[in-house]
């Protein structure tokens, strides 16, 4: 078994792999790691005093944390591609060989095989040859202090579970509200944009359903009673109204979450976009004039702060206006683009976030922190009130009403076991500073607008559209080619260099037409790095041509 893992075994702790526990093969892969496989440990019995982390196994825990940490160190030194061009047949067959419900082969012996199953096998998002996914290479503290929250295995849902973690996390989202201007906002951290999301809609549905049980109990009472003939609206049938507006552009999630939040399958409304992608303003005014002419009932606008696809962010000052004046609840989606408050040559690009009532960010895009770190920010904390439920085991509701009563977490948040991720923002922040963060933002959108300058300069590839963050659009496509040709190169062009391990590039779909994406989230990546990507662009679609050319040659001229 090859590995990087040091072949030192923990004195006494330690049992010898099984040589049925996975078949070896022959002789080692062509990318066999830099140190030699490892050697047989001593034929000891397992034992259990390094079962579990604790004061008997410290040594024992440090000890292995060593071994993993100058494995990787290695991995990251020597790394040369994104991926490992082992194709899917072959990792299946690999992953299938391990035997999870065997005896156990103990704690170094576990993790060399995880170095050679994984670690060898892994996508390396720090790698300049990676411009595919919203994935980012992340801050040496953050990773650092990734594993100091695992090892205390703190949840952030009760204050006795956590104390002086609820303490640091309240301090971030506090810092986080300021910068967006959320004078007396509040928020919670999240798994992801997914989540921020669903609960920012959850939020805003039942804001809504509130308002409408307040507005008919109002009409009661100015009534006298209730007329007849004239009966209640059902909480269903007030959902079966509500409307999310929004554009094509939007993250998926959103359609999502109004599907997990039971509203009807035509809640979730389209709002034209200008030729840039972004939302129109104009046209967000006239269809919520339509909705409220036709009975339906607008539950929130989600405007989006840096799409997915082509990086804009929509005229958030524009479509707070258009909220405001409607009594609207406007949510961003700022996952990609909520770095940018911290950018100092583009944070006036969100202009106007402020003013919304609900703001999703993503530190791990933007802000290069290890999944998982998003947070929902909110402009009040009494917005929080429909998540809030009491449980006597956990939060009971009497403490909560008490002058002292603890700020359990639990009581804004979906989740309730919840992982300590502010830690690695808050690492990161004292060990770099925002600005430094900040600057790399405004480095990677630099990096963008280099890039397509260089691909607008070259007369073989198109380019789509601007972006304000990070990504670029385009595809190969030659005088040889009709624009037929060029739709059919962009998915086997992306899946050539997946599969050489040369290159890891996107693909989306913009009104129809295919086209390869590049997401920079790395500013040590460099134009030269990104060219050398281009190259074998261009080179894997020339072969393709070339090749397709020979086999209609043969096809007509027949068989040598």
């Amino acid at each position: 078994m090859t590995s990087l893992l040091s072949d030192t075994p923990i004195p006494l702790t330690e049992a010898t792999a099984p040589s049925e526990a996975r078949s070896q093969p022959d002789a080692p892969p062509s990318d066999a790691p830099l140190l030699p496989d490892a050697a047989p440990l001593p034929n000891t019995s397992l034992r259990t005093e390094d079962a579990l982390l604790g004061s008997h196994s410290a040594d024992a825990y440090a000890e292995l944390m060593h071994e993993v940490v100058d494995a990787l160190a290695q991995r990251f030194a020597s790394v040369d591609a994104p991926t490992s061009a082992n194709d899917r047949t072959s990792l299946e067959s690999e992953v299938a060989d391990f035997d999870l419900d065997g005896q156990g082969i103990g704690n170094i012996a576990a993790l060399r095989e995880a170095d050679d199953l994984y670690a060898r096998n892994a996508v390396w998002f720090h790698h300049p040859s990676y411009v595919a996914h919203l994935n980012c290479p992340v801050a040496v503290p953050a990773v650092a202090a990734e594993a100091m929250l695992a090892a205390i295995n703190t949840s952030v849902d009760t204050y006795d579970q956590s104390e002086v973690a609820t303490l640091m996390e309240r301090r971030l989202v506090q810092w986080a509200c300021r910068h967006v201007g959320f004078s007396g906002g509040d928020g919670i951290f999240t798994s992801g944009g997914t989540q921020s999301n669903l609960q920012a809609l959850l939020l805003a549905r039942e804001n809504v359903l509130r308002a409408q049980q307040a507005q008919r109990a109002q009409q009661t009472q100015a009534l006298g009673s209730v007329q007849p003939g004239r009966e209640e609206p059902s909480r269903r049938e007030i959902m079966s109204r509500l409307r999310i507006l929004t554009t094509s552009q939007t993250h998926f999630s959103i359609s999502r979450a109004a599907h997990i939040l039971g509203l009807d399958a035509e809640a979730v409304v389209t709002v034209d976009t200008d030729a840039a992608g972004r939302m129109d303003a104009e046209a967000l005014t006239e269809l919520m004039r339509d909705i409220d002419d036709t009975g339906g009932i607008v539950m929130a606008v989600a405007a989006t702060a840096g799409t997915t696809d082509l990086g804009v962010i929509d005229p958030l000052d524009a479509i707070a206006g258009i909220c405001e004046n409607a009594n609207v609840w406007m949510h961003v989606d700022a996952a990609y683009g909520g770095g940018l408050l911290w950018a100092p040559r583009r944070k006036h690009l969100l202009q106007g976030i402020g003013r919304a009532t609900s703001v999703t960010i993503d530190f791990h895009k933007t802000f290069f922190q290890p999944v998982s770190s998003s947070a929902l920010l909110v402009r009040d904390l009494a917005l929080f009130d429909p998540t809030l439920h009491h449980n006597d085991y956990l939060n009971p509701a009497a403490e909560a009403q008490g002058a002292d009563a603890e700020p359990n977490q639990v009581d804004k948040s979906l989740q309730t076991t919840r992982r300590f991720d502010a830690l690695k923002l808050w690492t990161t922040l004292r060990a770099r500073g925002a600005a430094e963060i900040g600057s790399m933002v405004d480095d990677v959108c630099d990096l963008a607008a280099e890039v397509r300058e260089l691909l607008d300069a070259q007369p073989d590839f198109e380019v789509l559209g601007a972006t304000d963050l990070s990504t670029v659009l385009f595809r190969f496509a030659p005088a040889t080619a009709d624009s037929a040709t060029a739709d059919e190169l962009v998915p086997m062009i992306r899946r050539v260099l997946f599969r050489s391990g040369r290159a890891a590039i996107a693909r989306t779909t913009i009104d129809g037409t295919p086209w390869l994406k590049l997401t920079l989230l790395n500013p040590d990546t460099t134009v030269a790095d990104i060219t050398a990507v281009l190259d074998l662009v261009r080179a894997t679609g020339h072969g393709i041509l070339a090749g397709r050319h020979l086999e209609s040659t043969t096809i007509e001229g027949g068989a040598a």
